[in-house]
């Protein structure tokens, strides 16, 4: 649980989780791997399009949700038993990027680091978990549907005068940009494919910030990073 605090602290650092912190892109290269092997191209392609069904309709990605309805379609098929087990003990661990944690631990000597992360109620915090990031940030998690809708309660749980937020997907950024304006610095890693989508980089302004991969906040210089300065 978050612990609100009555002191605004100098400055909160908010990450993202999924390609930002954690190879996301990798998980689901080791996920469709792992499905087409348990029940074959058409199943595997099947289960592929209720998950992206379901995250049209819900707004994030929900792969347990997925595995349900693709239940109800496949009521005798003993293999989706595998297939939870598979998501649920997942080594998440492995796939953090590299200076994930370095970058954590820098940023945190000028203040908080918070992981901010859209999903569900389950397999979010799970994965959060499994890779560590939980301890590393001491519990400071939150975990919303659509995280940029949710500023009040951001600042409620971890007020601070200013913010930091490191994501990988640009509309976010521009979304938080817009709300918090001058309070917020958005840094931007370059990885994953959110961040080399064409749409995405064409229909949003460009972050305060932008780096090439998450390991290079491990070393910058704070202190530019607050004023905006891009990294070299």
């Amino acid at each position: 649980m978050p612990v609100t605090s009555a002191t605004p602290h100098d400055v909160v650092f908010l990450f993202d989780c999924d390609n930002t912190l954690l190879d996301n892109d990798h998980v689901l290269q080791d996920l469709r791997a792992h499905m087409v092997h348990q029940f074959g191209e058409q199943n595997s392609a099947r289960y592929w399009e209720i998950f992206e069904n379901l995250r049209a309709e819900l707004g994030y990605a929900d792969y347990l949700g997925a595995l349900q309805r693709y239940r109800i379609e496949h009521p005798r098929d003993t293999h989706l038993l595998l297939m939870s087990s598979f998501l649920i003990e997942y080594p998440f661990a492995n796939r953090l990027y590299p200076g994930a944690l370095d970058a954590l631990r820098h940023l945190g000597k000028r203040g908080p680091t918070v992981i901010l992360s859209d999903g569900d109620v389950v397999f979010q915090p799970r994965k959060i978990a499994r890779s560590g990031l939980w301890d590393e940030v001491d519990g400071r998690v939150l975990i919303y549907i659509h995280k940029e809708l949710m500023l009040d309660q951001v600042m409620e749980c971890y007020p601070a005068r200013h913010y930091v937020m490191v994501d990988d997907k640009l509309r976010i950024l521009h979304a938080m940009k817009k709300a918090w304006g001058a309070g917020l610095t958005t840094v931007f890693p370059r990885q994953g494919h959110y961040a080399f989508d064409p749409k995405e980089i064409a229909s949003n302004p460009p972050a305060d910030v932008t780096v090439e991969r998450i390991g290079d906040l491990a070393q910058i210089d704070i202190d530019g990073l607050l004023r905006g300065a891009q990294a070299k």
